[in-house]
């Protein structure tokens, strides 16, 4: 079994999309993953720009075969720097526990390194133990707690 996280091209787009959307409908449920969603604009469908030097969009593969997506956008910060900011990263039910989201992770560090970004962002749902401790296990550390009251 063959894992690899590469750039993903115009061909890969179509099952990236169905990834983005198991993806959407896999943390829609979760706690706090309905503002998520309607923050995100989720339901727009995603925004991937392969030309976008300030975008990364990765296929994460097992045998050829994308199981697995990733999405980072360098966001612009007030006194001139970049920011890192992982918008997606998902790996099908069935394919995880291989490493592969460790892969794609990878791929994300080492473009928002050489693009000289100040650190990488993501997000995990409230009560998500193993996303959290996916992107602990690779250094990232919670530098900021969002807090939520919905209203009637």
């Amino acid at each position: 079994m063959k894992e690899e996280a590469r750039r993903a091209g115009p061909d890969d787009l179509a099952r990236i999309t169905q990834l983005f959307v198991e993806a959407t409908a896999e943390l829609r449920p979760e706690k706090g993953g309905e503002v998520w969603a309607r923050q995100t604009a989720r339901d727009r469908g995603p925004s991937f720009d392969l030309d976008d030097a300030g975008q990364l969009v990765l296929a994460g593969t097992i045998d050829a075969s994308i199981v697995g997506y990733a999405r980072a956008l360098a966001e612009p910060l007030a006194d001139g720097g970049e920011l890192a900011v992982i918008t997606d990263i998902y790996v099908e039910r069935g394919a995880r526990e291989v490493s592969l989201g460790e892969l794609l992770l990878g791929e994300v560090i080492a473009w928002a390194t050489a693009r000289g970004c100040i650190g990488v962002d993501a997000i995990a749902l409230p009560g998500m133990r193993a996303s959290k401790n996916f992107f602990e296990a690779a250094g990232l550390v919670a530098r900021q707690i969002v807090v939520h009251k919905a209203l009637p």
